[in-house]
């Protein structure tokens, strides 16, 4: 399995379609929900992709400037046949490293309360102090030092 950052716009578009059959289909968020303003461009924020072994794109992610010295890590995205092979973790850490060698210090992300557990095994602590909703999913910020 393998990560990259998408440069693009071939690698967006297959993206696009792990995060449309991820949210839009299998979560029922409304699809101009989903795509937003940092999908504009392969410039728009920074994207990544994941494969299989086979080269077959399996997950997908972004993450954008939050404030200075934060990145927020956002759409985070594996195809469900391939969930528990470690493409959701290797995303998170392909985007932490990459975020650490620009120069951000934390990272922060609203996860899915059903995905907050992922999430702390990675390192993340939740700082939001109730679930809030977005786009009709419960969700809780969590951030994560990234120095280290």
């Amino acid at each position: 399995m393998e990560c990259y950052r998408i440069t693009t716009e071939e690698q967006l578009q297959q993206a696009f379609a792990i995060r449309k059959e991820v949210f839009v289909e299998e979560q029922n968020v409304p699809v101009e929900e989903e795509i937003d303003e940092f999908d504009a461009s392969v410039e728009a924020c920074r994207h990544f992709l994941a494969l299989a072994d086979d080269g077959t794109p399996i997950g997908a992610s972004r993450w954008r400037e939050y404030e200075p010295g934060t990145a927020k890590l956002q759409r985070i995205a594996v195809l469900e046949r391939y969930r528990g092979t470690g493409a959701g973790k290797l995303l998170v850490l392909s985007m932490e490293k990459d975020a650490a060698q620009m120069g951000y210090h934390r990272s922060i992300l609203d996860a899915q309360c059903s995905a907050e557990q992922f999430y702390r095994k990675l390192g993340y602590a939740t700082i939001s102090t109730e679930p809030f909703l977005d786009a009709g999913i419960e969700h809780v910020r969590m951030s994560k030092d990234i120095t280290g």
